[in-house]
C-alpha cells in the first residue's frame, strides 16, 4: 500500500489518498464482511461462474476484469490453503460461525458445500491432492455433525 499525495497546488487544494492492490481491497473490504474460512470458502466459490471466470461487479469495476480475475482466484486459493491447514477442532468451531452467517444450521451447511463441491477448488480439478483433502475434511466435518456423540474431542 502506498499514499500518493495529489492536487492542484494553484488553488491550494491536496487531498491524500491511499491506494491499495485489488487484492487487498477485496481481503479489506468484501472478505472482512464474510464470517469465517468455510464462509469464505463458500463466498469466492459462488463468484466462479460456468467457464470457471470470476465475477465480482464492483472489484472489476475499480480495477479490471483481469486484476479482479486474478485477485479472486488467488484469495480463493489461499482462502482453500487456510481451511486445509486448520484442525478439525477449529473447523468445527468455523462450520457453526459459518453456517450461522448464513442462516443455516451446521449439518445443512455442510452438506451444500459437499453439494458444491467443484467449486469449492479454485483450479476446478478433482484429481488434485487439495481436492482429495478437502474432501476428506468436508467428509469428516459431515460426520462429526451428524453424530456429536460419537466424536472424540482432542485436547491440545
Amino acid at each position: 500500500m502506498r499514499n500518493v499525495t495529489s492536487g492542484l497546488g494553484v488553488f491550494g487544494i491536496r487531498n491524500k489518498m491511499t491506494l491499495k492492490s485489488a487484492i487487498q481491497d477485496v481481503k479489506d473490504t468484501t472478505l472482512s464482511a464474510v464470517s469465517g474460512l468455510l464462509g469464505k470458502l463458500a463466498y469466492l466459490a459462488s463468484l466462479r461462474h460456468k467457464r470457471g471466470r470470476y465475477q465480482h461487479w464492483g472489484i472489476e469495476n475499480v480495477y479490471g476484469p483481469e486484476a479482479s480475475e486474478r485477485a479472486l482466484k488467488t484469495l480463493h486459493a489461499d482462502i482453500l490453503k487456510g481451511v486445509l491447514r486448520t484442525s478439525l477442532p477449529l473447523l468445527e468451531e468455523d462450520l457453526q460461525v459459518s453456517c450461522h452467517a448464513g442462516g443455516l444450521d451446521a449439518g445443512t451447511y455442510i452438506e451444500q458445500l459437499r453439494g458444491h463441491f467443484e467449486d469449492l477448488l479454485p483450479e476446478g480439478r478433482q484429481d488434485s491432492p487439495s481436492a482429495q483433502h478437502l474432501n476428506s475434511v468436508l467428509l469428516a466435518l459431515s460426520h462429526l455433525e451428524k453424530n456429536p456423540a460419537g466424536a472424540t474431542r482432542l485436547t491440545s
